[in-house]
């Protein structure tokens, strides 16, 4: 018996000895008198039998039959054996294998193909989301084996909007300034002109080279060629101190390194080319799609394109003639 049904079957005895009214016993097991009157009849019809729950042990309407189980199980063997849960239920619903990832989970963990992954207790406050899509954006470099040893390492651009979870991403072949370039460049001529940047504290983003005379003389601080860029198109740069606190593109990174890898090995991709045009005809619009949340606010704060973004995206260098 559960720990309910061995409190219901210590008032009702008491019910039974005339020590307490039915009224009375109904208020200590939270129940209505008509469901109280129920639980009584059953206890004296049956005895402490009749408090145990009529469903246990029985075969739930909703289980699975035992073929379908084995073709489930046997086919998530044979081509997702290192998928999670969650993801192999998505992929077998698209071959006509439906279930529930929790269902799934289950069946793993019964099979020891699966082990329960407890996470360490958050000790950190988390930050109230913006209010607006394009507020800020959230930047971030993940260097990860994505290729699983089909080519050499790669570096893999996320951008993520703070407000919405809507994630721009792309290959390059080194974290560069040249990478940052072309990525934020993606972004906006998708979604327009993000108000903020989020971004760690990179050699791409800072620097800490002393101010040259005329930056002295203008009360201005050095900047990186990415830095005078997004100031001259009018975007901030707010720089993170730990990776914790640009926690949501540190999260999306981790869920790419999971997904991402399996969706380019099932689709056959080992170069970058192919890599992007996965990403942006097939991958980003489906993560977008699932992953998005509504923002607190329904107003656009993206700015307009600029004529020069192009020209601002470069390199500038100040010469003596």
């Amino acid at each position: 018996m559960s720990l309910k049904e061995r409190n219901r079957m210590g008032v009702l005895k008491q019910v039974k000895a005339k020590l307490l009214s039915l009224v009375a016993a109904g208020k200590l097991l939270r129940l209505s008198y008509r469901q109280a009157k129920r639980v009584w009849q059953r206890y004296r019809d049956k005895g402490d039998k009749g408090l145990v729950h009529r469903g246990r042990g029985r075969v739930g309407n909703r289980r699975k039959a035992a073929n379908i189980r084995g073709r489930i199980l046997a086919r998530y063997k044979e081509r997702y054996p290192d998928f999670g849960p969650t993801l192999a239920a998505e992929h077998l619903g698209r071959e006509g294998l439906r279930v529930d990832h929790e269902t799934l989970r289950q069946w793993l963990l019964a099979k020891g193909w699966w082990t329960i992954q407890r996470r360490r207790q958050k000790h950190r406050q988390w930050r109230e989301r913006k209010a607006c899509f394009g507020e800020l954006v959230q930047m971030d470099g993940s260097h990860h084996d994505w290729f699983e040893g089909r080519r050499e390492r790669a570096v893999l651009m996320v951008m993520i909007d703070d407000a919405t979870n809507r994630t721009y991403a792309r290959f390059s072949e080194q974290e560069t300034t040249r990478a940052a370039y072309d990525t934020f460049e993606g972004y906006v001529r998708r979604h327009k002109m993000p108000v903020g940047l989020y971004v760690d504290r990179d050699s791409i983003y800072r620097t800490d080279r002393e101010p040259t005379v005329a930056e002295q003389l203008a009360g201005q601080e050095p900047l990186t060629q990415f830095g005078r860029a997004m100031k001259g198109l009018g975007v901030s740069i707010e720089l993170a101190y730990s990776p914790q606190a640009k926690g949501r593109v540190e999260r999306r990174n981790g869920l790419l390194q999971d997904r991402l890898v399996k969706e380019l090995r099932l689709a056959g991709i080992s170069d970058l080319n192919g890599a992007n045009r996965f990403l942006e005809e097939k991958f980003l619009p489906e993560l977008n799609r699932r992953f998005w949340v509504k923002p607190a606010q329904e107003a656009d704060a993206h700015q307009p394109v600029p004529r020069n973004l192009a020209e601002s995206l470069n390199w500038e260098e100040e010469r003596v003639v």
